[in-house]
């Protein structure tokens, strides 16, 4: 009975002849078991987008149930690294071998990672979204990771004018008096003292990098940890006072402009044996109603742009 049901996509003309570059489809949610390195096996809640490019042009369409049910086992029996992503392309492809020559595949997701906080190393979730992006055209494998990763930012403009009202206070508060230690340290931490503080915002960095080919595991933690200890104050999971105070001097001895973080991160990333990156850093100002904004790119022909 179910051999006499019609196929469309194999029955019936195309409208119009001509090839397109991507025919799939978009937002699929499946559950996926992610390995990286560094991190236990963790399954995942993604949305994926999966394509192949149409060649043949008087074809009517592509046979998008055969994606899903590449991707459905992907989900059910694989792990998803490298080596499965390029194996699911070639699935794409082999199930489109007289339509396709490239498919595509992107994976978005919440990665929930257990960190320590500053000083009293006490353990909490902080989430990560990530996105996972291969290419599989004309024989070339392409990857590609993408992380937001969030921290603070502290104006030095806002803190040098913090310091000039501090030391505009002391002269009010000790000027033609005689100095003496208890006085002046009393002084420092009362709110007589500290008239003034600098503002900070939540800031993130979209990194987004293209991994070599001899990359056969993803290391999205190493990625993490890179950019977090070159920012110095990325946000806090669990916090106790102790570790409240260091993120306050953390902030304090790397203030920061959206230029400053992006500098830090491209020459960081220069050293890295990374084949191409792309650095967004947005500052979510506390001042203004808008954001402060920095590109950079390594800056290699035919990479990545702004």
């Amino acid at each position: 009975m179910q051999n006499n049901m019609p196929d469309i996509a194999h029955s019936a003309s195309a409208l119009q002849t001509g090839t397109l570059d991507w025919v799939g489809m978009g937002n699929i949610e499946l559950p996926l078991v992610l390995e990286s390195k560094g991190l236990n096996p963790a399954t995942v809640t993604a949305k994926a987008d999966a394509f192949v490019n149409l060649q043949k042009e008087d074809a009517k369409g592509i046979h998008m149930s055969r994606l899903f049910l590449a991707l459905d086992t992907l989900s059910c029996e694989q792990a998803l690294t490298p080596n499965t992503l390029k194996q699911l392309l070639d699935n794409f492809l082999s199930t489109h071998n007289e339509l396709s020559t490239g498919a595509k595949v992107t994976f978005k997701f919440e990665l929930p990672i257990r960190r320590p906080s500053l000083l009293s190393k006490k353990m909490g979730w902080k989430s990560y979204p990530v996105i996972i992006d291969a290419t599989l055209l004309d024989g070339i494998y392409k990857l590609e990771l993408a992380v937001d990763i969030t921290y603070s930012s502290t104006c030095p403009c806002s803190a040098a004018l913090s310091r000039q009202l501090i030391q505009n206070a002391f002269q009010h508060a000790f000027d033609g008096k005689e100095l003496d230690f208890h006085s002046v340290h009393n002084w420092l931490g009362s709110t007589d003292g500290i008239v003034a503080t600098p503002h900070s915002q939540r800031s993130i960095a979209n990194i987004k990098v293209k991994l070599n080919e001899s990359h056969d595991e993803f290391a999205i933690l190493d990625l993490i940890e890179l950019v977090e200890n070159e920012l110095k104050t990325p946000v806090q999971a669990a916090v106790k006072r102790e570790d409240e105070q260091e993120f306050a001097r953390l902030n304090g001895q790397n203030l920061m402009f959206c230029e400053d973080a992006a500098r830090k991160l491209k020459a960081l990333f220069n050293k890295q044996a990374l084949a191409d990156f792309y650095i967004k850093i947005n500052h979510y100002e506390s001042l203004h109603a808008h954001d402060a904004v920095a590109y950079a790119v390594k800056g290699i022909n035919g990479g990545y742009s702004v």
